[in-house]
C-alpha cells in the first residue's frame, strides 16, 4: 500500500522554523494582532514600520492554522469573476477591488525582498479556463471585462492551451501576466522575525479569554490572568472569527488539496503558471519548488473538522480522476494529502474594517481564494486608519455591505 502524509505538505517540509514564548507577564502597547498566521504576521510588520508598538498573539504555535494549508496561489482575479462582481456593487468599486489584488502581488514581492530569506516568491502566470463548453460564453464575456479595463490578458483556444501546458479536456480560456505563488508559512515566519528585531513582540499558545475596550483603550486578559493593554486591537483570525462575531458575515466551507511526488521532468509546461477553472467548486493547480504538482478543490459546504477530514481519502480519488483527464501525461502519485476549513463570501470580497459590536477594534478576514492578497490590501487599509486616514476600498469590504 502507498503510504501517504494527511499533514499538510508546507508544515511538512518546513518542520519547527522560530520558536515564541507564551505570554507571562503584562505588558501595554500600542496595537495588538490576534493571530499570527500570514495576515497577522503581514499586519503586524506595517503596524512596526508605521512606529507603533506592537505585539501579536496566537493560541497556536505561529502559523499552524490555516496558513499551514493554503495552496498559496496569488491571484488579482477573485472568485467572483470581474462582470458579474460589477452588476453586483458597481463599475468603480468592482474593477478598483480587482486592480488593487493585482497591485498586491508586487507589494507582497516587495514584503519579501524587504524581509529576506526563501519565502519561494515566484512569479507567474494565471490560466483560467472553461471546464465545460457551456462555460465558453461567460468566459468570453470575462475575457472582454478585464481586456476593457487594461487587465493584461489573452484569450487561448483549448488546442493552444493543450500545446503550451499539456492540458486537455478544456475549451478555451483566459491567459493573465500577472500572478505568483509563495510559500505563505516561511513567509510568514521570515516576516515575524523581521519585525521582532524591530521590537515587535510575538506570544503564541496564548488563549485569550476577555476582550474589554474602555474610553482610555482596551484590556486583553489571557487565559492565565495576564493582561495586555492597547490603544487598538486588530482581529485575523480568518474563518475563526465566527467565534467572535457569529456567521452572519461568512459561510464556512471544507476544501481538499494534494501534492505529488517530485517529477519536475513531468510539470516542466505547468512551472510558471497557476491554473484553475470554471466548475464549481472549480480546480486549482500549481508547481512547486521542489517539482511537485499541487492539486486543490472538492469544497464541500460544511465545516466539521471530523466529517471534513473523513472525506480525504475519497476526494483524493476525485482529484486524481480530474488530473488524469487533463493531464493524461502526467504520472500523478499523491504524496501529501489535507483538507482545511475557509470561509466564503457571496460577492467573493473580504470583511476588512470596523464591527458595530466591537469598539475599539478593526477585523482583517481575508476569505475566498484571495486570503494572501486580500491581507496585504488589509495591511495598507489599517495603516491609513491608525493613521486617521480613509481608505477607497472601505466601503465595498465593510461588514453588512
Amino acid at each position: 500500500m502507498k503510504l501517504r502524509s494527511n499533514e499538510p505538505y508546507w508544515l511538512v517540509r518546513n518542520g519547527l522554523l522560530h520558536t515564541y514564548p507564551s505570554l507571562q507577564q503584562d505588558i501595554e502597547v500600542d496595537v495588538v494582532v490576534i493571530g499570527a498566521g500570514i495576515t497577522g504576521s503581514l499586519i503586524a510588520h506595517r503596524c512596526v514600520q508605521d512606529g507603533f508598538s506592537t505585539a501579536v498573539i496566537d493560541r497556536r504555535e505561529v502559523a499552524h492554522g490555516s496558513t499551514s494549508a493554503t495552496t498559496s496561489m496569488l491571484q488579482y482575479e477573485i472568485d467572483v469573476q470581474l462582470h458579474e462582481l460589477i452588476g453586483l456593487i458597481g463599475e468603480g468599486p468592482a474593477v478598483a477591488a480587482y486592480r488593487a489584488c493585482a497591485d498586491s502581488i508586487g507589494q507582497l514581492e516587495t514584503v519579501c525582498r524587504t524581509v529576506g530569506g526563501d519565502t519561494g516568491f515566484r512569479r507567474k502566470r494565471s490560466l483560467y479556463f472553461a471546464a465545460w463548453k457551456k462555460d465558453v460564453d461567460k468566459l468570453r464575456n470575462e475575457y472582454e471585462a478585464r481586456r476593457q479595463h487594461g487587465f493584461p490578458v489573452r484569450w487561448l483556444t483549448a488546442p493552444a492551451i493543450a500545446r503550451r501546458f499539456g492540458l486537455e479536456s478544456t475549451h478555451g480560456g483566459i491567459l493573465s501576466d500577472i500572478g505568483a505563488s509563495v510559500d505563505a508559512f516561511r513567509l510568514a515566519h521570515h516576516v515575524l522575525q523581521h519585525a521582532t528585531r524591530r521590537g515587535l513582540q510575538v506570544y503564541d499558545k496564548t488563549n485569550i479569554v476577555r476582550i474589554a475596550p474602555g474610553r482610555k483603550g482596551t484590556t486583553i486578559t489571557t487565559e492565565e490572568g495576564h493582561t495586555v493593554r492597547c490603544g487598538k486591537v486588530v482581529h485575523c483570525t480568518g474563518f475563526e472569527s465566527t467565534e467572535v462575531l457569529g456567521h452572519d458575515h461568512v459561510d464556512l466551507l471544507s476544501t481538499y488539496a494534494m501534492v505529488s511526488e517530485v517529477m519536475p521532468a513531468a510539470v516542466r509546461k505547468l512551472k510558471d503558471t497557476l491554473v484553475w477553472n470554471t466548475a464549481d467548486p472549480y480546480l486549482y493547480m500549481r508547481t512547486t519548488d521542489d517539482g511537485r504538482l499541487l492539486v486543490g478543490g472538492g469544497d464541500e459546504e460544511f465545516a466539521r473538522a471530523d466529517r471534513r477530514d473523513g472525506l480525504i481519502a475519497h476526494k483524493v480519488d476525485l482529484l486524481e480522476k480530474q488530473i488524469g483527464r487533463l493531464l493524461p501525461e502526467v504520472p500523478f502519485r499523491t504524496d501529501f494529502a489535507w483538507a482545511g476549513t475557509f470561509g466564503s463570501t457571496p460577492d467573493g470580497l473580504p470583511c476588512i474594517g470596523r464591527h458595530p459590536q466591537h469598539p475599539g477594534a478593526y477585523f482583517v478576514l481575508g476569505f475566498g481564494g484571495n486570503g494572501i492578497t486580500f491581507s496585504v490590501i488589509g495591511m495598507d487599509m489599517v495603516s491609513a486608519w491608525l493613521a486617521g486616514r480613509k481608505h477607497p476600498l472601505e466601503q465595498a469590504f465593510r461588514f453588512g455591505r
